[in-house]
């Protein structure tokens, strides 16, 4: 094994050490689930992936005329949740359709409808492409190349993203007004207020105030969001006023078929890809960009989600998985192709609230383990896939629009207030003295007062949020299918270009890796191979040309004597 990889320049050897590092974990993946966390994390996860990923199905419904709806979104994410729960070295890391591949597909639509492209076939073959540059990255040990991610990176696409479901929130209650009338835009804000009020609530009820028993609380953190879900679900059909309101509800199609089961998908579930009557040779070849494109946010997003989730905070102890799951990302990507569903990768902020979810904590509130294991990814994947038969397809029909939207504000309200660029801009606001004298004062802006030199945080904070905001606004843009782009740029900026500005001493105390060095080591581990095997041959070829010395002086003795 080890000549091979010397013989192909360590070709595949981030794949196999990630399979080699975990594979002996599989086992306790399973038996590891027989634990409490698992059930409200099972339940947490699968409405946070489910209901966003639906939201996100309208907005590609809408903007490609209908080409993706409800199911091809539940295929997605049902497919993406099995596999990586059953085969991917790290199913911590919550995999499904997110919001960067809804502004991906539309745009791409808007792109080549006017040229009279075959959309599925040309999807098909951008994500054909991209399962090839995903397997040359992940068999070349590209990988590696992600460990120029800072915090900065992180924490500023995480904000990014939660700025995009408050958007997507605005939006969903917008439509409304435009779409229905006065009466059910009014009573939607109100329904999604409401269930911010209930989901934030029972967050802040359960992890900030001292009312009831520790486990009654704890009740409130892992059920809120999930009750508020199906309790204003139920909230429209109460009667009164609700009966005379016609909400917008969410669009459900045939059980396990295709949205456009017809003239533009012929086939059904399989895409015919191949040129000739299907699409243009000229075609297969216009989609490289387009695979280029889809693979740098995928390297990104993907890979970031899963370092967001084995972040510093959380006492991980099982090894990471890198390569081998870009691997699978690959493989999931040309066969969403196939099928003509919208590719699924790493999710924020799920991922990072599935690992949350999961944590044990003493009577402190001290994080004490993680909970690591496959069920919870895996569960909610054939859960998703359930929900495509048609008694839960009806059941999804009954869900206002207006739940979707609160859904969005409780996440992204949830999300920013963990964020750290959000902590920052609210510390330039805060009163000094407050932090300076109150005991229960968030560490976080203690951290932050107890700066020598303030003047470069101020500079840092800002660099954060153009950053966020250079994200956010080309998803604004026509330009929105080239966004991968800035990611990989503010990464480069934030380790290459910071430090010309900041000195780095002061760049220390602000930024810094994502995870500890057990998750980042996997990283690099091609390379350091390669270092450890040429510190090894010196030394063989050191202690040779010792042992030739010894026995050149041996020789010499004995001609003398």
């Amino acid at each position: 094994m080890g000549l091979s990889f010397r013989h192909f320049n360590y070709f595949g050897y981030g794949i196999y050490n990630d399979i080699k590092s975990r594979l002996p974990h599989y086992k306790s993946d399973f038996t590891d689930a027989f634990n409490y966390r698992v059930i409200p994390s099972t339940a947490f996860i699968f409405f946070t992936n489910l209901l966003p990923a639906i939201a996100f199905a309208q907005d590609m419904f809408d903007k490609t005329d209908h080409a993706y709806g409800v199911n091809e979104v539940l295929m997605s994410s049902a497919l993406a949740g099995v596999v990586f729960g059953l085969f991917s070295g790290q199913p911590l890391c919550i995999v499904g359709v997110t919001g960067p591949i809804s502004i991906f597909s539309y745009t791409v639509y808007e792109l080549i409808h006017p040229r009279g492209t075959p959309y599925f076939p040309f999807m098909c073959w951008v994500y054909l492409w991209s399962m090839v540059f995903h397997i040359i990255i992940a068999v070349g040990n590209y990988i590696s190349f992600l460990r120029i991610i800072s915090l900065y990176s992180c924490d500023i696409f995480g904000f990014f993203i939660n700025m995009v479901y408050i958007q997507k929130g605005i939006q969903i209650l917008s439509n409304q007004f435009d779409d229905v009338d006065l009466a059910s835009g009014y009573c939607s804000v109100m329904i999604a207020l409401l269930m911010v009020i209930c989901g934030v609530g029972s967050n802040i009820l359960g992890n900030y105030l001292h009312y009831f028993k520790p486990w009654v609380r704890k009740v409130f953190v892992d059920y809120g969001v999930v009750v508020s879900v199906i309790f204003f679900t139920g909230f429209i059909h109460f009667g009164g006023k609700l009966d005379d309101t016609d909400l917008a509800r969410l669009p459900i199609t045939q059980s396990f078929q295709p949205t456009r089961n017809g003239e533009i998908r012929p086939h059904g579930w399989f895409i015919h890809f191949w040129p000739g009557e299907n699409i243009s040779v000229g075609d297969v070849f216009l989609a490289i960009p387009f695979a280029i494109l889809l693979t740098f946010l995928f390297y990104f997003d993907h890979n970031v989600s899963s370092l967001m989730c084995q972040s510093k905070e959380y006492p991980l102890t099982k090894p990471a998985s890198f390569h081998w799951d870009f691997l699978l990302l690959g493989l999931t990507t040309g066969l969403a192709g196939i099928l003509g569903i919208p590719a699924p990768n790493g999710l924020i902020p799920q991922a990072p609230l599935h690992t949350d979810s999961l944590v044990i904590h003493d009577k402190t509130g001290k994080r004490l383990s993680v909970v690591e294991q496959r069920v919870t990814n895996t569960a909610q994947g054939a859960l998703t896939f359930l929900m495509m038969s048609r008694p839960f397809l009806v059941v999804l029909g009954l869900v206002p629009q207006a739940v979707l939207s609160g859904l969005f504000f409780i996440m992204a309200i949830g999300g920013l207030h963990g964020n750290i660029v959000t902590n920052r801009i609210r510390y330039c606001f805060l009163d000094k003295e407050y932090i300076e004298t109150d005991p229960q004062c968030p560490q976080v802006w203690k951290d932050i007062h107890r700066l020598p030199t303030k003047k470069w945080f101020y500079i840092y904070t800002l660099l954060e949020i153009i950053g966020g905001v250079a994200e956010f606004a080309i998803t604004l843009t026509k330009g929105a299918v080239g966004f991968p782009g800035v990611l990989l740029f503010l990464a480069f900026c934030a380790k290459w270009v910071w430090p010309l500005i900041i000195p780095k001493d002061e760049l220390a105390k602000l930024d810094g890796d994502v995870a500890d060095e057990f998750i980042l080591k996997n990283f690099t581990v091609a390379s350091d191979e390669k270092k450890r095997r040429r510190r090894r041959s010196d030394a063989e070829e050191k202690e040779r040309g010792s042992n030739y010395h010894e026995s050149t002086n041996e020789q010499s003795e004995s001609v003398t004597s």
